[in-house]
C-alpha cells in the first residue's frame, strides 16, 4: 500500500478563483471539451485563425494539377499548414503516420467531374474518421441546386455522429456552375449550413459585403480558394477576408500551383495570422521563392 499523505504544507489557495476561460473561437463556447480540443488543434488560440491546405480535389477531379504526386509535391509543404482537407484514400496511402498535423477528411463524394450534377452522398464513416484521427469531416451543401434537400440531410447526419464522438463538422457552400456567388446568396448559404449544425463553415470570398457574410454567421467562417489567381490577386483575397471577419483560409490552387508553392503558403500565413499587407506578403513571396529550400524535416 502507498504511504499515507501526512503532510500538514499542503496550499489550498481558498482565495484564489479557479480559472474559467471562455473558448476563442466564435459560438463554439457550448461544445463538448472534446470537440473544442479539435478545433483549437485547427484554429490557433493566439491569432483565432488557420491557414489550411485544401488537397482533396482528387474525390472528383482525379489528378489535378499540382496534386499528381501528393508525396513529392504536397508533403514538404506540410509542415508549414494549421491544417490539411483531405480525403482519407490520400491520407492512409501517403501522409506519414507520425505527422502530427490535424486535418479534415472529405466525407462527402459520390459524382465525378464528367456529370453534371452533383449528386453527393456522404462517402465516410464517422468512426473512420475517429479510427485515423480527424480533427473534422467536412460535407458539400448544394443550398439553391437541384440536390439542395439531400446535401443539407448529408450534413445533418453527420452534424449528429459528430456531436455523438465530439467531431467538428465543416460545412461547405458549394456553388456549382449554376449559383452566384454574391454575398446576398453567400449570407443565406452559410447561415442555412450553421443553423443546422455544422462547427465552421467553408465559403467563397465576395468582393462586396463579404463582411456582412462572416456577420451573420454564428460560427467561423473560412475562406475557399477557388480557381487559381496571380499571387498578388489571391493575397489580397486573403488579407480582405480575414480582415472582413473570417477565421482563416482553406485554400489549395493557389498554393499547390503556384509556381512556388512553399513561399506562397508562407506570405498567405504572414497575411492570414500576422495581418501583413498584400504588397508586403508579395515581397516576402519573391523573397523566398528564389531562396534554397530547405528539406523538411517531418510533417
Amino acid at each position: 500500500m502507498p504511504e499515507a499523505d501526512s503532510s500538514e504544507l499542503k496550499q489550498f489557495y481558498e482565495g484564489v478563483p479557479q480559472r474559467r476561460e471562455a473558448f476563442f473561437l466564435k459560438g463554439s463556447g457550448a461544445y463538448d471539451w472534446g470537440m473544442q480540443n479539435r478545433l483549437a488543434r485547427v484554429f490557433d488560440p493566439a491569432s483565432g485563425r488557420t491557414v489550411m491546405l485544401a488537397i482533396d480535389h482528387g474525390y472528383f477531379q482525379g489528378p489535378t494539377t499540382g496534386l499528381e504526386r501528393v508525396d513529392v509535391s504536397i508533403l514538404p509543404l506540410v509542415p508549414q499548414v494549421d491544417a490539411l482537407f483531405l480525403t482519407r484514400g490520400i491520407l492512409r496511402s501517403v501522409v506519414p503516420p507520425a505527422s502530427r498535423v490535424p486535418f479534415f477528411l472529405r466525407a462527402s463524394g459520390g459524382p465525378s467531374i464528367l456529370k453534371e450534377l452533383s449528386d453527393e452522398e456522404i462517402a465516410l464513416d464517422v468512426e473512420d474518421a475517429l479510427r485515423l484521427g480527424a480533427c473534422g469531416v467536412g460535407v458539400q451543401v448544394f443550398v439553391g441546386g437541384p440536390m439542395e434537400t439531400k446535401t443539407v440531410h448529408n450534413m445533418t447526419r453527420l452534424v449528429d455522429a459528430g456531436l455523438r464522438y465530439g467531431l467538428p463538422v465543416l460545412g461547405v457552400t458549394a456553388v456549382g456552375r449554376e449559383l452566384t456567388r454574391d454575398a446576398k446568396y453567400l449570407r443565406l448559404a452559410c447561415r442555412i449550413i450553421a443553423e443546422l449544425g455544422a462547427q465552421v463553415v467553408k465559403t467563397y470570398y465576395c468582393d462586396e459585403d463579404f463582411e456582412t457574410v462572416t456577420a451573420s454567421c454564428p460560427v467561423p467562417i473560412v475562406m475557399a480558394g477557388g480557381k487559381k489567381l496571380p499571387e498578388l490577386e489571391a493575397l489580397e483575397m486573403a488579407h480582405r477576408a480575414v480582415q472582413e471577419g473570417a477565421a482563416g483560409v482553406d485554400m489549395g490552387r493557389n498554393i499547390f500551383q503556384s509556381d512556388a508553392p512553399g513561399a506562397m503558403l508562407a506570405a498567405v500565413r504572414k497575411a492570414v495570422h500576422e495581418g501583413l499587407p498584400p504588397r508586403q506578403a508579395l515581397e516576402l513571396y519573391e523573397t523566398l521563392r528564389h531562396a534554397p529550400v530547405p528539406e523538411p524535416l517531418g510533417v
